[in-house]
């Protein structure tokens, strides 16, 4: 591996593309992307939708939006639903957090 490589691979881990491709089970934001986009079209078709405000460590932050936001079922919906196909796609994914 080149001194380049090493630099990219380990200043940008979740900007690396590379990676994601390589590792679909690496916690990247484009592997919780690609999660995320399988469970989209049952959060729209009830009016809402999900998106990543940041990963810190093995936490994700992500803000439910339109319907789910202000749904009482949001606790529910998040880590029964997004939470548990995050941790089974992406082991290294701890808990999944709603921020407003």
């Amino acid at each position: 591996m080149s001194p380049e490589t090493a630099t990219t691979e380990t200043t940008t881990p979740e900007l690396n593309a590379e990676a994601a491709i390589s590792d679909p089970r690496a916690l990247t934001i484009p592997n919780v992307e690609r999660v995320l986009d399988e469970l989209r079209p049952y959060l729209m078709a009830d009016g809402g939708n999900v998106e990543i405000v940041e990963i810190d460590g093995p936490i994700v932050k992500v803000r439910l939006q339109g319907a789910c936001g202000s749904c009482p079922s949001s606790t529910m919906t998040l880590k029964m639903g997004i939470e548990r196909k995050l941790r089974e796609s992406i082991p290294e994914v701890s808990e999944v957090v709603q921020v407003l």
